[in-house]
Formats: structure tokens, sequence, C-alpha cells
């Protein structure tokens, strides 16, 4: 009887006048490989589309890269100089949540709606179903709503951006990812470091590939495709019939004829003032023991080296250095204040000594010191 106050909800003919209100559903297959073009392809989709009248479901791969969350320090999340050196492509994206790796092995789905209409939880739902549907491994969704195998191994994390009216929340799905380069390309060997950014939490992970070698990715995109077809508004599954009366499958090409405007949002979130330039304020500090030839003492001389970083420039810098170290008139802090945090920052340092006249050992100390620091960092 308490179902009598919704307006018939509950009855059949008030189950089948709710989903004839219900948004239409469409599967978009990005045709793109490139990281930066997908997340533009999201981004667009989410600022351009209205999802009042369709609910979207995008589905892209990558070619191997690192996405961190908006709010996110890439030095402390991946190991950057090994990103560089094997030509792994590092982005931020929009949203906020943990730092993820992808590769051709992975599959990431975005899904679109209102924000009235936001469930993540369901569009977990849809994901698992899916996997079920191809394998009969053991798959759910825990309490920090992550996709676990055999309720142990992380399969697929999760993260989404609700705006005033739209939202979207978008998943990953490990099924054969390079681990080896997984793990390489977020070991971070950042140390001694204070940082307002948010945190990855690290757990085990595992390919459902691992568990069942007969898993093609191919096959799970195309069930994570029918699968959110043929689930309502409410998780219910309205079967296939239902799902070949929606709009089907599309695949995109997001270039500028399709989605004009795609190439700046590509160009904005490829550059470094947004991967490197969002990053929080963070804090580096060590010490180092200063060589007897340097400093005419029997006593062991130390000096300290602190450095502060916002928006991916060093904004403050504090030292601490023993007396007669360096000329009274040079300021350590004042030259490298200002200074890019990456690729080139030793080669200024050094460039900004020479300038000043430092005697070479004691240059050479310095710069060694601060690549000690930050050297397998930037």
């Amino acid at each position: 009887m308490a179902f009598a106050f919704k307006r018939g909800l509950y009855t059949q003919e008030g189950v089948q006048r709710q989903r004839s209100r219900e948004p239409a559903r469409q599967v978009f297959i990005s045709q793109s490989n490139d990281v930066f073009t997908n997340l533009a392809l999201e981004d667009w989709i989410y600022r351009n589309l209205d999802f009042k009248t369709k609910h979207l479901l995008l589905l892209w791969r990558n070619d191997p890269c690192v996405v961190i969350g908006r709010h996110q320090n890439p030095w402390t999340e991946a190991n950057v100089p090994f990103l560089r050196e094997n030509g792994v492509s590092l982005a931020r994206r929009n949203s906020g949540g943990g730092t993820v790796y992808h590769d051709q092995g992975n599959i990431n789905c975005t899904f679109f709606s209102t924000k009235a209409d936001y469930k993540r939880r369901r569009n977990l739902d849809i994901v698992c179903a899916a996997i079920r549907r191809l394998t009969s491994l053991d798959v759910g969704i825990n309490d920090r709503e992550d996709i676990v195998l055999n309720q142990t191994h992380k399969i697929s994390g999760t993260a989404a951006k609700l705006g005033p009216k739209a939202a979207y929340h978008h998943c990953t799905v490990l099924v054969d990812v390079n681990t080896c380069m997984l793990h390489d390309a977020l070991g971070s060997r950042i140390e001694e470091v204070e940082t307002r950014a948010t945190q990855s939490i690290r757990v085990p992970v595992k390919n459902l590939r691992d568990a069942d070698p007969t898993f093609d990715v191919n096959q799970l995109e195309e069930a994570v495709g029918w699968e959110f077809l043929r689930t309502d508004l409410n998780g219910v599954d309205v079967g296939m019939k239902a799902a070949k009366n929606q709009r089907g499958f599309t695949l995109v090409n997001p270039e500028e004829g399709w989605f004009k405007g795609i190439d700046k949002l590509r160009d904005d979130l490829a550059s470094p003032r947004w991967v490197f330039g969002k990053t929080p304020k963070f804090k580096l500090s060590r010490g180092f023991t200063v060589p007897e030839e340097l400093f005419e003492s029997s006593a062991t001389q130390e000096i300290r080296l602190e450095i502060e970083v916002h928006y991916g420039v060093i904004e403050d810098v504090r030292t601490q250095l023993p007396m007669g170290l360096l000329d009274p008139e040079f300021d350590l802090s004042e030259a490298l204040h200002g200074m890019v945090f990456g690729e080139g920052l030793l080669k200024a340092v050094a460039k900004a000594l020479d300038a000043n006249k430092v005697h070479v050992d004691k240059k050479e100390f310095l710069v060694d010191c601060l690549r000690k620091m930050i050297g397998e960092v930037v």
C-alpha cells in the first residue's frame, strides 16, 4: 500500500510511462588512440550535448599514457623521466580522482547524463554485468566504488565531474594492460615532499586476462556498449529487444570537422601549462654534507635546501648554508626563484651559478645536490 502515493510508478502501466519518457541511449566509440584527443572529445561532449533527451556512453582506448586527476601532482604520482624516455604521454584530466595507466589493453568508459540522472553505481553495475556475460569471473564493486576481481584485485578505477546541469562518470577496465610498464610508469622517485595535491591510493591490480586467458578486449568493449543500451535509468535490464530500439553504436572521429572547437580543447589539454602548471603547491627538502675540501673547517658542515613549487614554478627557496661557502652577495634563493620546475632546471641553475662566478667546485657540488634532490623527479 505504501506504493499508492507514487502515482502508479510501480504498476506495469507506470513503468511503461516512465520508460517512454526516458532519454534515448547511444554509444560512441572513438576512433582515436591519442589521450589528449580523447580527453578533448570527452570535454566537448560534456560542454555541448543536451543529456535531457539522450544519455551517452563513450568508449575509448589510448596508446600508452599516464592520466592524473585534475588536482594531482604529476611528480609525486608518476615517474616523469621514465615517461619521457619511453615515449609515454602524461595527461591531466578534468575530473578528480587518482592516477591511472592506459594502453590498448585498457578500455575507458565515460557515462554522460544530466546531473539529476547521475548514478555511479548503476554505471559500474553495467560494466560488471558485461563482464559476467562473457565469463564466469567473480567481479564486484567494493566500498570505494572500484570494480574488483575475487574481492581482492582492482580491475577498474573511477572518477567523475558534476556540473550545474550535466555530469559524467568515467572508469577504466584492465583487460590486458602491460603491467610491467604500468608499475614503472607510476613509480615516482620523489622524496621528502609535502604536498596539498590529491594522493592516489596504491592497491593491487590485475588484468582480467590473467584470470581468464580467453578474455578479449574487443569483445568486452562491445559487451559494455550493449549492456548500456539495454539498461534503463533505474538500472533494470530491459533486454536486447529494447536495446535494439535505442540509437545504437556510432564510430566517431574526434576531429574539427565533426566537433567544432575540439582542436583547441586538445591543444589546451596537451600544453605544459595544464599538465604541469595546474599542480597544487608542494615543497621538497633535503640536507647534504659539504665535502671537506670545499670548506676550511675541521667540523662537519651541512647545507639544507627547501624548494616550494606552485603551478609548476619555483615560488620560494629556503637555504641553510655554512658561512663562507658562497659569496655573501650571492643569494642562491633569489637565483632559483621563478625557475620552471622541469627538465631544464639543473642546466638553468648551473648557468645562474656561472653568471655569478661561483667557484667551479662549489658550483658542481650545489648542482649535484639539486640533481640528487630532483634529478630523478623532473
